[in-house]
């Protein structure tokens, strides 16, 4: 079997993974994309239709829409990508490549490694409540996949974080009524969305759901809890959203000696793991100025590539040229109809 080595091996597919795949091929690195799941991007696709504002330059996008122009960019340069491989093991050689070994067995090579990661293997945490399962096929939902499904509907949010307050928004204008139950006066979301949602929907805290009433398909009722006063409240209802959090799982990754605190890898301000050839990016890592926005993990991907392309080429220049003076992009520039009568070669 041919061992195919690769300048760059990214761990992760969501909006750090896509964007250090671009800019490795801008680069001019041999790229491949391991990502656990069936499809790229990420945390992303848990809100799909969650409206996200507060990325430069980009008018208001779904999160859906985000995620395709993503793997569209990320495509640019032609990086191999794998799907549904899990990586369980990362092996340093003596040469200073890396093998890394998926769940399934296949090994990839590489010089280099990005883990961008996330959180690792998400999943949703449930409503704690004998019964509650039975509802999931029908009015009790995790996420928001389509607004639409809501219209003209009494619906109930348990939760208080960035999601439950977006997804409280959202639902406003178009539901016929929506109840916030939260077991602690303070909200997770920023503080404009958090100013809106109690605005817009009625917000009962510190309450916190302790019973749900239905028939075998329909949940059509939830009684709630006063935590301070024990007081019951029972609320009609035509579905309930549980917005409670996700679980992160780093499996096997948590052994590969690398310096995590607090449920996160630990880098510089190069994003240098402490291992070196690896490196880190998105929101996978902490480092003294980090950002967790999906601007900051774009950031963090040049940051991480960068240092991957020096480690490499210790002589490269320390980033690649800007895209609109960038030599790579004439050609595709003609290709899409853009013309730039003041484009200048830059040579290095």
């Amino acid at each position: 079997m041919t061992k195919e080595m690769y300048d760059v091996t990214i761990v992760g597919g969501g909006p750090a993974g896509l964007f250090t795949a671009f800019y490795s091929g801008m680069r001019d690195l041999k790229t491949k994309i391991i990502e656990c799941s069936d499809q790229l991007g990420g945390r992303v696709l848990i809100f799909p239709e969650k409206m996200i504002w507060d990325i430069g330059g980009m008018p208001p996008i779904l999160g859906g829409q985000l995620i395709e122009q993503l793997i569209e960019q990320a495509k640019t340069f032609d990086p191999t990508i794998v799907l549904n491989q899990k990586v369980e093991n990362l092996e340093k050689q003596v040469d200073g490549t890396f093998i890394l070994t998926s769940a399934t067995g296949e090994k990839h090579y590489s010089r280099t490694v990005i883990l961008a990661v996330g959180y690792g293997v998400l999943s949703l945490q449930k409503l704690d409540m004998e019964g509650a399962d039975k509802y999931e096929v029908t009015n009790l939902h995790y996420t928001v996949q389509e607004l639409e499904v809501f219209r003209n509907k009494r619906v109930l949010i348990s939760g208080g974080g960035n999601s439950a307050v977006d997804w409280a928004n959202e639902l406003a204008p178009i539901a016929a009524s929506v109840t916030v139950v939260h077991r602690r006066d303070e909200f997770g979301g920023h503080e404009r969305n958090v100013a809106m949602m109690r605005e817009a929907v009625n917000v009962k805290t510190p309450y916190e759901v302790t019973q749900l009433h239905g028939d075998a398909d329909l949940i059509q009722a939830v009684s709630i809890a006063n935590k301070e006063t024990e007081e019951i409240e029972r609320i009609e209802v035509d579905a309930v959203i549980v917005s409670h959090g996700l679980k992160c799982d780093y499996g096997a990754l948590e052994k590969w000696g690398l310096h995590i605190k607090d449920s996160n890898a630990i880098v510089n301000e190069k994003c240098e793991t402490n291992i070196d050839g690896v490196f880190g990016a998105g929101d996978f890592v902490s480092h003294p100025s980090k950002v967790h926005y999906i601007a900051g993990a774009f950031a963090d991907a040049i940051l991480a590539l960068n240092s991957a392309k020096l480690y490499m080429e210790p002589d490269a220049p320390k980033m690649a040229y800007v895209s609109s003076h960038n030599i790579r992009f004439k050609e595709r520039n003609k290709n899409i109809g853009l013309v730039d009568n003041d484009y200048r070669e830059v040579r290095g």
